[in-house]
């Protein structure tokens, strides 16, 4: 959240119903007048499907044809459904509910339980693994960690797509699926989880469905009160809706048809959570009389950036693909997709992170680049690159922000603040609302500077660092607004889920970033068998990993940046192929609708590119060389943290404590001076090595990772001093 957008977070909500339309382009408009019968609407990624449902919503309520109370609008994610809330009490349709699947169903399986069932509802199970790894255990089935998480989801897929243990091993083998164990006893393991749970009294979040579905069907009366309640239902991302979440709508919906439904079949990546695109794909044979519209201007990507993606759907086959949108960019001309091959994956980790750092001191936020990965096991290398190089990251989790224990602690903080009014001695020296919050939030934790390191005190500092921009950012909407109107404010945007955004370079899946954009989007690791993954072995499976990228393509405004590494590890042989999705696409790759010039803002091609693809090194400043090796054990290194050591995570440590320390204090006295986190100095592992090797070079010093030309250049006398015993000086401004 920058200052430059505070305009659009604190919108005035339109004056009268046919203000609500306004600034809709014809398609939007279309959607928003339909507000009888069944409704499709097939939207593109970035063609503003959200502002059209809602405004859709808004506009029936503010014109009062539709109750606030009568409407009922179901998504997948909090995130969404918070940002649907945030948007509608905006326009002036506060009232109505926006909810997930699952939300929606416990809200009314609380309801009428005692109704319908008797007594209390059963406690629900917050985490099933403990419970499935009990029932492995009973079943004499020994399963590790990542077999254990791999049955859960394998149990989750069996609920959600309303198959019962007996009928897995058959239902897995009829859907060409993926087992991670033999089908037999994953069947056996989920029958004794189910009896687990019945002995326990618990459910877990996919009964939830399958309770209230069995409510509905067998109580008549409790399905009509439901009914008469809820009139009109619309459902977005419905490329994505189970079969069990299909059979809900059904009989929330009875045999009326005012329903709307929004979604795009070649954003369909979560087959295997039983998400399927046939119920979108059917829609039209089910209601022969619906409205039909398509929305296909993108409003958030270059003209460069949507040619990228049309050109990986042109390739495309299958069901889904005879369905595509061709988007059609609305923006201004924009920088070219950038292709880089790098030699291995810490040199592609590297050059990402420069670039990244180029594009910040160009004036691009770092809350508004993001680095998007296959699988999660690939961040680490990335978070290693990005401290080394002083840029500031978040991991893209799934808690929501005003859920957070040091939000809440926050709000009570400021609510009891705005109470005490001028009787609280903090605020004695507070002269405006933005100064109030930060002494505030000064007794939470939250400081002028950031914590080092990035683990849970900087990930409550960064929370509490939101709430701070936020209430700049209200202060510049909203002139005159006090403490008090802040705390509604912030009731307000808790009850919706409607989050501040916490800045910093976002690392996250792919599958994660689905719903997200930034201005610069870097897509690593784009090689075969990662891309598409290893076990994607039939034709939909693979196009399912297209589509994936594609959503990845589309998450870009402007930049867009691809790359790979021929091997994983330095000095590996180079035996890795980019995606096959990307041939005809990069330049020098065959035919096909690909980029069409120059590298734009990423920078240019090389003297030693071929086809219009960088080929780096290590960024064009590293040169190549052998495995590296532990040098306590002799093992082959891979792992970013090990190869920055020199040696096995587990090996024994001759780390000089006391020189650890010094560099600690002199990396703190760094940091405050520069006005930037600790470890955009060095990161705790870089210290550590250079404890360890005790350099009396600048050549032993650079052979460190993370020590750096810029960083050396920087902090190399400073470092070396230390290391002969001395106490290092205040290194030098950086020009």
């Amino acid at each position: 959240m920058t200052a430059a957008t505070h305009s659009t977070l604190f919108p005035q909500v339109p004056e009268t119903a046919d203000a609500v339309l306004d600034g809709l382009d014809p398609e939007q408009r279309e959607v928003a007048l339909a507000l009888s019968g069944p409704v499709c609407v097939l939207a593109g990624a970035g063609t503003g499907k959200t502002r059209a449902i809602t405004h859709r919503i808004a506009y029936g309520v503010r014109a009062g044809i539709l109750q606030p109370a009568s409407v009922l609008a179901v998504t997948f994610t909090n995130r969404a459904a918070g940002e649907m809330r945030g948007r509608l009490r905006q326009l002036g349709a506060g009232g109505v509910q926006a909810r997930t699947f699952h939300s929606a169903a416990l809200r009314q399986l609380q309801f009428f339980w005692p109704k319908a069932v008797g007594g209390d509802l059963p406690r629900l199970l917050e985490r099933k693994v403990q419970l499935v790894a009990e029932a492995g255990a009973r079943c004499r089935i020994r399963l590790d960690r990542n077999e254990l998480r791999d049955v859960t989801s394998e149990i989750e897929w069996a609920k959600v797509t309303q198959t019962v243990p007996a009928d897995y091993p058959a239902a897995v083998a009829k859907s060409v699926r993926d087992a991670p164990r033999d089908p037999a006893e994953i069947g056996q393991i989920y029958a004794m989880y189910e009896q687990l749970k019945r002995d326990r009294a618990v459910i877990d979040f996919e009964d939830v469905l399958l309770l209230t579905v069995g409510i509905l069907q067998d109580r008549h009366d409790i399905a009509e009160q439901i009914r008469r309640q809820y009139q009109h239902f619309v459902v977005d991302e419905y490329q994505d809706v189970s079969p069990l979440q299909q059979r809900l709508l059904d009989l929330w919906l009875g045999d009326r048809d005012n329903l709307c439904v929004v979604g795009d079949a070649s954003q369909t990546i979560y087959s295997f959570t039983g998400a399927t695109p046939d119920h979108l794909l059917n829609f039209r044979n089910r209601h022969p009389q619906a409205t039909v519209v398509k929305l296909v201007r993108d409003y958030r990507s270059t003209p460069q950036v949507v040619h990228l993606a049309n050109g990986l759907l042109n390739q495309a086959s299958g069901r889904a693909a005879e369905h595509r949108l061709e988007l059609i960019s609305q923006r201004d001309p924009g920088p070219e997709p950038v292709y880089t091959e790098y030699a291995d994956e810490p040199a592609e980790a590297e050059g990402t992170a420069r670039r990244i750092r180029d594009l910040i001191a160009a004036g691009v936020p770092a809350g508004e680049i993001a680095v998007l990965y296959r699988i999660n096991a690939q961040s680490e290398v990335y978070e290693q690159a990005l401290a080394d190089a002083g840029v500031p990251y978040q991991l893209r989790g799934a808690e929501r922000f005003f859920e957070r224990q040091e939000v809440r602690e926050a709000g009570i903080a400021l609510r009891g603040a705005a109470r005490a009014g001028g009787n609280d001695s903090l605020l004695d020296d507070a002269e405006d609302l933005p100064s109030q919050v930060r002494a505030v939030l000064s007794t939470k934790g939250w400081t002028a500077q950031p914590p080092a390191g990035s683990g849970a005190v900087r990930d409550r500092w960064e929370s509490l660092a939101a709430l701070v921009r936020l209430a700049e950012d209200f202060a510049r909407a909203k002139s005159g607004a006090t403490l008090s109107d802040l705390v509604a404010e912030l009731d307000e945007r808790a009850a919706a889920q409607h989050a501040p955004t916490v800045q910093g370079v976002t690392l996250a899946s792919l599958h994660a970033a689905k719903g997200l954009e930034w201005d610069a989007v870097f897509l690593v690791g784009l090689t075969e068998g990662m891309m598409p993954i290893t076990y994607a072995k039939t034709d939909e499976q693979v196009e399912e990993e297209r589509r994936l990228l594609y959503v990845g393509v589309t998450r870009a405004r402007l930049h867009v940046s691809l790359s790979w590494a021929l091997s994983r590890a330095p000095g590996g042989r180079a035996s890795r192929r980019p995606t096959r999705f990307l041939k005809g696409l990069r330049p020098g790759s065959g035919s096909g609708s690909g980029s069409r010039g120059s590298f734009g803002a990423f920078g240019s091609v090389g003297a030693g590119a071929a086809g219009g693809v960088e080929r780096a090194v290590g960024g064009g400043r590293r040169k190549p060389r052998g495995p590296v090796l532990c040098r306590v054990c002799g093992a082959t290194l891979t792992e970013a943290g090990a190869m920055k050591l020199m040696r096995c995570e587990d090996c024994p440590s001759d780390m000089d404590e006391a020189l650890y320390e010094r560099l600690r204090d002199w990396r703190s006295g760094q940091a405050k001076e520069l006005g930037q986190p600790p470890y955009c100095v060095f990161t705790d592992k870089t210290l550590m090595a250079i404890a360890e090797r005790v350099p009396a070079t600048d050549g032993e010093l650079s052979s460190i990772s993370g020590v750096g030309v810029r960083k050396l250049d920087r902090f190399g006398a400073d470092v070396l001093a230390i290391c002969a015993g001395g106490e290092g000086g205040a290194g030098e401004d950086e020009n």
